[in-house]
Formats: structure tokens, sequence, C-alpha cells
């Protein structure tokens, strides 16, 4: 009975912690990409700089920044930044996207909640662009955005 009542609260703690990491939301996926990036140490195929909504903003109101949102069509049609592009994650893969020439540029991504921009932003670096940024999700976006 001692062992029934030790795995049911077992159980319960990591439930717990289940429900205050998907409480989070998109700063959860935020620590999630920001683990991934960092944890490839030497792999420069994962060097993306990873920024909150503040330092974008600083960004784009400085300007020479090109503004990803790699969410579906639908979601982009709905809200997104102003200025930004839609090129979803699922399209981005063993070529260079075509609206995104220069693989020099400042290419700042978002999505959602950062899970997709982190995986846009691997696979970007991967393709040989170097200056990528990734903001996370545009659910933690405290300013404007147009539809």
């Amino acid at each position: 009975m001692k062992i029934i009542k030790y795995i049911l609260l077992s159980a319960a703690v990591i439930m717990m912690f289940a429900a205050a990491a998907c409480a989070a939301g998109g700063n959860a996926a935020k620590s999630a990409a920001s683990a991934s990036a960092a944890d490839m140490g030497g792999n420069s195929s994962m060097n993306f700089k990873i920024i909150n909504a503040k330092e974008a903003k600083k960004m784009i109101d400085a300007g020479g920044v090109i503004i990803v949102d790699v969410r579906r069509p639908d979601e982009f049609a709905a809200s997104h930044l102003k200025g930004a592009i839609n090129i979803p994650n699922e399209t981005i893969s063993s070529e260079k996207p075509s609206a995104l020439p220069d693989t020099g540029a400042t290419i700042l991504v978002y999505c959602r909640t950062g899970i997709r921009a982190a995986d846009a932003a691997g696979k970007l670096t991967k393709l040989g662009y170097t200056n990528i940024y990734d903001m996370g999700g545009i659910v933690d976006w405290p300013y404007e955005t147009v539809k």
C-alpha cells in the first residue's frame, strides 16, 4: 500500500511541474529554444541569436531587418508584425527561400509561441544564413500588430 501511495504522490508532483511548464506558454517554448541552441555548442549550423520582444522592437525600429513570420498563411492573415513576410516553417527545407536571397541579411524570425521560430532559425542557419534572430512568439509581443 505504501508503494502505491508513493507512486501516486510522485505522479502528482510530476503533473504539477508539467502544468506549470504549460502555463508558462511562449516563455517555456522560448526557454526550450534557447537551451536547444546553446546545447549545440560547436555546431555552427545552430548559431542563431535568441532575443526577447523588447530587443526585437529596438531592431525593427532601427530598420534594416527582414521580419519573417513562419506561421501558416491563415495565422499570418489573422495578425502579424508590421512589415513581416510570411514564409511558413513547413516550406523551409533544403533550398534557400526565394524571398530571402541575401544570406548575410539581418533576419528576425517569429511564430506563435516560439517553437516553429526556433526550428526555422535552425534550418535557415543550416542553409547558410549568418544573421538570424529568433524572437520567439507573437504571443509575447506586447506591441502593435496588423491584419
